[in-house]
This record gives structure tokens, C-alpha cells and sequence, in this order.
């Protein structure tokens, strides 16, 4: 089981944001308390797609702690196996 963080670097206002993602909502949601963002910034709660976006301060501390830097496409394909994983355990 992982946290990943991307090298997405979006614009928002004054900060530049990134995706943190996981294997799990529960090791998604330990590694924000640790960090220190709110679970209110929580997106696509219940979904495959369950992420925070997060500065690239605190993508600083995620690695710190442990998560792992992965590419956009990584992404894609983190999600498309949680997707399928998600369907499989639907049934």
C-alpha cells in the first residue's frame, strides 16, 4: 500500500498545486493529518479517484514521509487499477 504525489504543477492563485493520491482512503487521510492538510480539501470522496490537491510544500513533506513521486501517466495508471479493483469488489 502507497501514497503517491505527481508532478503536476497547476497554478492556483499565488501557490503552484499537486496531486496526492493512495491505495487506500485510510492511508490517503493519515498521510494529510501528517502533513498537516485539512480533510476538508478532500476530493471524489467514496470514488477510485479519491485525492487531495496539495503545494508543492507539502508534496515536499508527503515524500518526506514516505509517499512516492509518480508521473501523470503513473497516475492514470494507479487509477485505472484502483477502478478496476473497485468494480471487482463491487460485485
Amino acid at each position: 500500500m502507497t501514497v503517491y504525489v505527481d508532478d503536476l504543477n497547476e497554478k492556483y492563485g499565488r501557490m503552484v498545486m499537486c496531486h496526492m493520491l493512495a491505495d487506500t482512503d485510510e492511508e490517503l487521510h493519515e498521510m494529510a493529518d501528517r502533513i498537516g492538510v485539512s480533510r476538508r480539501w478532500h476530493q471524489a470522496a467514496g470514488t477510485h479517484r479519491s485525492h487531495y490537491d496539495i503545494c508543492l510544500a507539502k508534496k515536499a513533506l508527503a515524500i518526506h514521509h514516505g509517499a512516492t513521486p509518480v508521473t501523470r501517466s503513473e497516475v492514470g495508471q494507479i487509477l485505472l487499477r484502483k477502478r478496476k479493483e473497485c468494480a471487482y469488489t463491487d460485485q
